[in-house]
């Protein structure tokens, strides 16, 4: 059999009633599909690993959840996944609120075989390209600043685009004037030091 976790016994033992049967199910069913797969707990959730994240299961208050990682990559000619439309913690099936929600077992076995397969040819999901941010115009008050303050002014052009435009973000997310000056005043500081908005977090 594969390579049990106690972490997620413990995660199992936890879960509400209604949800251990269907963990304790998939757990198993996964097992028996594929034993060379290892238990862990990722993002507090049980995973099922093998040269990376192939499925995982979670229990919440109304409903459990069963997906695949890269699930966008397996072959589905009958259309049990759902990828669109769904809540993000409903998994690759929906809400599963009974073992008769999950798909047939040779079709799960099927996906969880494909998985694998992903891994081990190393492959990747593509990442859906990410739409450019519209352009931050610098306002006029940010821009006297920075021309009074040489060595703000300095720091600044050093600065990456990105960096910059955090400042500018942090100035047009201020709710009144008198907030977007302050945050101005305290940036003037921070940059002529060459410290990023996000200095303090890093």
């Amino acid at each position: 059999m594969g390579q049990y976790n106690e972490k997620v016994d413990a995660y199992i033992a936890k879960s509400p009633e209604y949800a251990k049967p269907i963990l304790v199910h998939i757990r198993e069913l996964v097992h028996r599909a594929a034993p060379e797969l290892t238990e862990i707990i990722k993002w507090g959730f049980p995973f099922f690993d093998y040269k990376g994240p192939v499925c995982q299961m979670a229990a919440f208050k109304r409903h459990c959840a069963f997906g695949f990682w890269k699930e966008r990559m397996l072959q589905d000619p009958k259309g049990y996944l759902k990828l669109d439309g769904e809540v993000s913690s409903a998994g690759s099936f929906g809400s599963i609120l009974s073992i008769n929600d999950l798909p047939p077992e040779d079709v799960i076995i099927d996906f969880i075989h494909q998985a694998i397969a992903i891994n081990e040819k190393g492959l990747k999901v593509e990442k859906k390209p990410t739409a450019p941010k519209p352009e931050i115009t610098m306002s006029a008050e940010f821009e006297n600043a920075l021309n009074n303050s040489t060595a703000a002014k300095d720091q600044y052009e050093k600065f990456s685009p990105s960096s910059k435009r955090e400042y500018l973000e942090w100035f047009a997310d201020a709710k009144t004037d008198a907030t977007r000056t302050k945050r101005i005043e305290q940036a003037l500081e921070w940059i002529a030091e060459g410290k990023t908005r996000n200095w303090k977090y890093k």
